[in-house]
């Protein structure tokens, strides 16, 4: 009995924990990963009960308001122009090719009718419409693929435990119950992933709020196999501004290039998953009333570029306004880069990082033998590449194919311009 025993023991010794498991994607994965780097553009929509106030999406603890007085916004919620339709209309218009919507940010009002609160859109609005089921069927009719945001917090849940934010808004105990909140998470992703058709990817956020607490453990690799079993093709990214963890299918940077970090998120080292970098159009993720500063299309048309010349793609976003529609301002930016996408989309979807590193003249993008040279801020008329070993067939520009001239040179080739560049991004194409 006592060998029966030790035996049990020492096989429990070596039994591997979820936490140590190596993960291994499956075929399905890695083929959505691919897809995923191919399709370089999508759009972000940060839409929740925080549009009411028109303040940005963390009013909530920016404010300190209290957690029950908070949640009386949602019997005024009313979303009467919300149309799915011409939502992911706009969004395909603009060369997009998937949306990230946001199910449940900090604020922790579910945008999408689940089982386990009542506090969401169908039962605690007068609007009483599942906006996420509208959403998924309109982007899986017109092709868009479907990404879900979802936070690893929640300022208002009495079990959600308390990190360095929302600590103002009320609730009785800050320690919580960490088995019913996670629970409550895990029952809300399943919903996600079962009600709402294919999903494309379940994109994280709120690790970094137990920041202070870094034994605090989140049981990531349970929740990520989770995922991959219900979904085995659905990506799992999270925005926890550090190298990826095990289970994670692609890397995301906030505000910044990949290997950048100017706005102080996105230190860390780049890794070979799948990239992308997410971005406001204007200054805030929630819709702000008084923030009417859009980027310029010339500005997001570069971002884009510059985020595929380092091999990631941008996750572009737009705070839909409470009424239902997205912002005027944002539809305009959506249309032009959506006129320059149908010209200049070759250059970016399907590519990788060009064998050019990013210089302050631009970047390039490649496919196969096809060197695209995105040359955004030239003085010049001639551009030294450093291709040196490589042989250039031919180099043309790109809208209109107009041959251009290539000189060889020590340690790469010089092309010659017509003219100095002034479109917003001079494409040259470059046969090797």
């Amino acid at each position: 009995m006592k060998t029966q025993i030790l035996s049990f023991f020492l096989l429990f010794l070596f039994i591997p924990s979820a936490k140590s498991q190596t993960y291994r994607p499956t075929e399905e994965n890695l083929k959505s990963r691919q897809e995923f780097r191919d399709n370089k553009f999508g759009i972000f929509l940060h839409w929740g009960l925080y549009a009411m106030l028109a303040t940005g999406e963390w009013t909530m603890t920016n404010k300190d308001l209290n957690y029950k007085e908070y949640a009386k916004l949602a019997g005024g919620f009313y979303p009467s122009k919300f149309d799915a339709a011409k939502w992911v209309a706009a969004i395909k218009a603009s060369g997009a090719k998937y949306i990230c919507f946001t199910t449940r940010h900090h604020e922790g009002f579910s945008m999408f009718h689940t089982r386990y609160s009542d506090y969401n859109i169908v039962d605690a609005t007068p609007f009483k419409r599942d906006i996420l089921k509208e959403l998924a069927d309109e982007c899986h009719k017109q092709g868009i693929r479907l990404h879900l945001y979802y936070s690893h917090i929640d300022w208002y849940r009495e079990d959600a435990p308390w990190g360095r934010t929302g600590r103002g808004t009320g609730r009785p105990n800050p320690k919580g119950d960490w088995n019913s909140y996670y629970k409550f998470m895990n029952n809300q992703l399943t919903e996600l992933l079962t009600n709402y058709g294919e999903i494309g990817a379940i994109w994280f956020d709120g690790w970094w709020d137990q920041d202070r607490n870094p034994d605090f453990d989140w049981q990531l690799p349970e929740q990520y196999a989770m995922i991959h079993r219900l979904q085995p093709a659905c990506l799992v990214g999270n925005n926890h501004h550090q190298v990826p963890f095990a289970g994670e299918d692609i890397q995301i940077f906030e505000r910044d290039l990949p290997g950048e970090n100017r706005a102080g998120l996105s230190g860390q080292d780049v890794s070979s998953l799948p990239l992308e970098t997410c971005e406001t159009m204007n200054g805030m993720w929630g819709y702000k009333i008084t923030d009417p500063d859009y980027k310029s299309a010339k500005t997001l048309i570069h971002y884009l570029v510059k985020a595929a010349g380092k091999d990631a793609n941008l996750l572009m976003n737009i705070g839909p306004q409470p009424d239902g529609e997205l912002p005027a301002a944002a539809l305009q930016r959506l249309a032009e880069v959506g006129e320059w996408m149908k010209v200049y989309g070759e250059t970016v979807y399907g590519t990788r990082g060009g064998c050019v590193a990013p210089h302050p003249w631009g970047v390039t993008t490649q496919k196969g033998d096809k060197l695209y040279a995105h040359i955004l801020d030239l003085q010049d008329k001639v551009l030294f590449l450093p291709l040196e070993g490589k042989k250039v067939k031919k180099a043309v520009r790109f809208a209109d194919k107009t041959p251009l001239k290539v000189q060889k040179c020590e340690g790469g080739v010089i092309l010659l311009l017509p003219e100095v560049p002034v479109a917003i991004d001079e494409v040259v194409e470059i046969q090797l």
